[in-house]
């Protein structure tokens, strides 16, 4: 990534400081300046005067310089493993900062410079970046790792450099390079979507063909086959050329549903406010790391599954089917969710509700983790959800206790169409609260 730091010339040369040499030159040079004028000692002037102007021009010559541009300019390459980053797992980060050219003004701007990275706090963790720096003539190598807490999507970088001239009489602090925004994944467990109580499920689809790892998943080769697909046991027991066929075969697409008001709201910019309280930003990822769980594990386990979050404009959500790029998928549409509140939450469930079934088929499997709701039109409209297809849902009960009374209307409302209900609380172990909704099912 090409620098475009360093801003405009005005705001460089504010960032320019004297160092301690160039802060005493600058004194003597006033006080020999002074001494001068009052004793009219003009080669005293002369010598007062050169020492304050060769500060001076310091400061001036690297305030003007942009390290991004002309003979010495530099780059800043940085590169992410993995990316995107998971919660709760570290990440390595490399970054470079390179000569453009070969030339003498390069070398000597990189010998002179000094780095520092700047990243979000939910980046760093709550120990910081501690780099590795190994320094080269035509660039500076830098490695650390990145301790991301949180899902989103933060700010790394931009890099700021420090420098001093080359008798070290100034020195600057300068950005260079621009911000790049890391997207943070949410954790994810790992849970066995393959229970006995969900191939119940599966063999109840009428017509449905399981994928097994016997011949009834094998079909014969046509042209434009990926030959990685090639059964070569089956092809030799069948005497012609047999591929396997699509390992989601016969199993019941899934749609994880995901109930927006138990997210943290978006932050507020405005000066002087107050962020989401603690427990209401580890609830909501605590969610969010639920319907995720959820979504890659039937994935894993051959579902085209998607996962969908209460909006008030939906659209159509595909499943997912590969196992890599459509993990990636799910895991992708989770990054910039926020919360809602109020009507506008129940207005984004009615919606989103409406939505689904209108393009989900008939054997369709919902697993929704949702809040209570206390109106009977939303209670309502998710549990008709049930009456075209399977339903499960977590219903996360309220930290707060006056918030709790809506729990046992919309569990017996669920219930009463069909859904499948395990209440939970906020930071019960997903394995946990999926091992009591799977038994609730069996």
């Amino acid at each position: 990534m090409t620098g475009q730091g360093g801003g405009s010339a005005f705001r460089r040369l504010a960032r320019v400081r004297p160092t301690g040499r160039g802060g005493a030159l600058l004194v003597a040079g006033a006080v020999l300046v002074a001494t001068g004028i009052v004793l009219d000692l003009p080669d005293v002037v002369g010598l007062g005067a050169a020492a304050v102007l060769a500060v001076t021009a310091a400061c001036a010559t690297l305030g003007w310089q942009r390290l991004e541009a002309g003979r010495g300019a530099l780059d800043v390459e940085r590169a992410i493993e993995p990316d995107p980053v998971v919660a709760g797992r570290p990440a390595t980060t490399r970054l470079t900062v390179r000569a453009r050219a070969r030339t003498g003004a390069a070398y000597e701007r990189l010998a002179r410079l000094r780095l520092s990275e700047q990243a979000a706090h939910e980046l760093a963790g709550p120990s910081g970046i501690h780099a590795r720096v190994r320094a080269r003539p035509d660039r500076i190598d830098v490695q650390y790792s990145l301790a991301p807490v949180r899902r989103g999507r933060w700010p790394l970088g931009p890099v700021l450099t420090t420098r001093t001239d080359v008798f070290g009489l100034a020195r600057t602090t300068q950005p260079l390079g621009r911000a790049t925004r890391v997207s943070v994944w949410p954790r994810t467990t790992a849970l066995p979507a393959r229970a006995a109580a969900l191939g119940d499920v599966d063999r109840a689809a009428v017509g449905a063909r399981l994928a097994s790892s016997d011949d009834s998943v094998l079909r014969e080769y046509v042209p434009g086959d990926d030959p990685r697909r090639v059964h070569w046991a089956g092809s030799a027991r069948q005497g012609r050329l047999m591929v396997r066929a699509d390992e989601s075969a016969g199993l019941r697409p899934v749609t994880v549903l995901l109930d927006r008001e138990l997210l943290a709201p978006p932050p507020d910019d405005r000066p002087g406010a107050r962020p989401p309280a603690r427990d209401v930003v580890d609830d909501g990822e605590w969610a969010v790391e639920l319907a995720a769980s959820v979504a890659t594990s039937f994935l894993e386990a051959g579902h085209p599954t998607r996962l969908v979050a209460t909006t008030t404009t939906p659209g159509r959500t595909e499943h997912a089917a590969g196992r890599r790029s459509g993990r990636a998928q799910l895991l992708d549409a989770t990054v910039d969710l926020t919360g809602l509140r109020g009507s506008e939450a129940d207005r984004a469930l009615t919606t989103t509700v409406r939505s689904l079934r209108a393009d989900r088929t008939g054997s369709e499997v919902t697993v929704a983790v949702i809040g209570p709701r206390s109106g009977g039109p939303q209670r309502h409209a998710l549990a008709s959800l049930g009456a075209d297809g399977v339903g499960w849902a977590f219903l996360v009960v309220p930290r707060a206790a006056g918030m709790r009374h809506d729990v046992g209307p919309t569990a017996d409302d669920l219930r009463a169409a069909g859904w499948r209900v395990a209440p939970c609380t906020p930071g019960t172990p997903v394995e946990r609260a999926w091992s009591t909704l799977t038994e609730s099912v069996a």
